[in-house]
């Protein structure tokens, strides 16, 4: 898109949004500083480096066969970094446990340390993108139903050692990118049909994690993230949001919200304010829940503009991280990766646009007419000329632009895999 015609784009929309006491180069400056936390299994389909060959299980699933995934780890950085080159702003990495740089080698879960992630905090410092990490409970022979709800102590020793090296590993992360490291736990233990032990593989999930979380570590931070149900565990979740809620708030640790992990009909945005009361942080995993837990590309749709409205209005930007969790197998990778984050900067931007003083006021004085007529109006006006003024200030794509070089890429790189 022709830069004389984004800047004049701009200067009406800047002019236009003053007239409700918006400074959009305030608002593209906060956007600016809102670093997204970009998902590492969008390029290979949840694959990891611990067993390329093997098969995902865990309630985990990644649809299509969609050609030109990454095969390696050298792909897998190259796709990343050319995701990331055509989404304005600075952004994260979020790596699951088994993407360390185990060297060829087969290294089981409970061993992994933190050379196993060297590389990849080289490589962060190096191309400034710091990073974030996650256990991994799925796609292993211990897996089964249950993990860290298990009655077989074997098996629950198993992946609270896990655990515990993935917050060690966490902590040398931030450690070496002098910004705390969001360490998420996540398992699917859960019930196919209905368990007469509720409570008992919740007992057995709290002393685990109150094994997990003994250490104390001052460069990363702890998440707990819960689910409605999973594939094979529809009857029964034993970290449900309940479940995760009531820990979290006892041991003040920061829960996640996953889009896709609760009822279709139910309002993530409604959450934001009151873990906000609660809660130390919240991290939020964002996805778009077709049908339940989908994990289709991130769009800018109602639900995903209502939660950055919420964390706007609650002026909580400080205190919401924002990651992104789906991964469509079925079209071009690196272009799921380029429209979900795109969409996401563009709710947030909106919600920053927002004339939420105005707003207020009418509110308060009971003129709810004036209020509504408002928010109806700001959705005229002119915030994709914003959004674009933000990518040409960050030398990015503008507007459609991205989808040729997207197409470049796949022709002349993924294509030939």
């Amino acid at each position: 898109m022709k830069e004389v015609l984004v800047k004049e784009a701009y200067r009406i929309a800047k002019e236009r949004y003053a007239k409700v006491g918006i400074d959009t180069d305030k608002a593209i400056e906060a956007l600016e500083n809102i670093h997204l936390s970009l998902h590492c299994w969008q390029a290979d389909d949840v694959t990891g480096f611990e067993n390329p060959d093997g098969q995902l299980s865990g309630g985990i699933q990644a649809t299509g066969n969609y050609p030109g995934k990454a095969r390696n780890m050298e792909e897998l950085r190259a796709d990343i970094l050319k995701a990331a080159s055509l989404i304005p702003g600075t952004h994260r990495l979020n790596l699951h446990a088994t993407y360390g740089d185990f060297g060829g080698k087969f290294v089981d879960r409970d061993k992994i340390e933190p050379k196993h992630f060297k590389s990849w905090i080289d490589w962060g410092k190096e191309h400034n993108m710091k990073l974030d990490f996650n256990s991994t409970s799925f796609s292993h022979p211990k897996s089964g139903m249950l993990s860290l709800a298990n009655p077989d102590k074997s098996i629950r020793d198993f992946w609270i050692e896990h655990t515990k090296r993935c917050r060690a590993i966490a902590e040398e992360m931030g450690k070496a990118q002098s910004d705390p490291c969001i360490m998420n736990l996540w398992i699917h233990d859960g019930s196919k049909d209905q368990t007469v032990n509720r409570l008992y593989y919740r007992e057995l999930l709290t002393d685990s994690l109150n094994q997990i979380f003994e250490q104390p570590y001052q460069n990363m931070k702890d998440c707990i993230e819960a689910k409605l149900f999973g594939i094979g565990a529809e009857s029964y979740t034993v970290g449900s949001y309940d479940y995760y809620l009531g820990y979290g708030v006892k041991h003040q640790k920061i829960v996640t919200l996953d889009t896709g992990h609760f009822h279709l009909t139910e309002s993530i945005a409604d959450k934001i304010s009151c873990l906000l009361l609660f809660t130390p942080e919240i991290m939020l995993h964002v996805s778009r829940p077709v049908r339940w837990d989908s994990d289709h590309v991130t769009i800018m749709n109602d639900d995903t503009l209502d939660l950055c409205k919420e964390i706007v209005r609650c002026k909580a930007l400080n205190r919401v991280h924002i990651g992104l969790d789906y991964f469509d197998a079925s079209i071009n990778r690196i272009g799921a990766y380029v429209v979900g984050s795109r969409a996401t900067q563009k709710c947030l931007l909106q919600a920053l646009l927002e004339p939420i003083e105005i707003l207020r006021k009418y509110e308060a004085e009971g003129k709810l007419f004036e209020r509504l007529a408002l928010l109806e109006e700001d959705k005229n006006l002119p915030w994709n000329a914003v959004y674009d003024m933000f990518c040409l200030k960050n030398n990015v794509a503008v507007g459609e632009d991205f989808i040729a070089e997207v197409e470049k890429y796949e022709a002349e790189v993924t294509s030939k895999r």
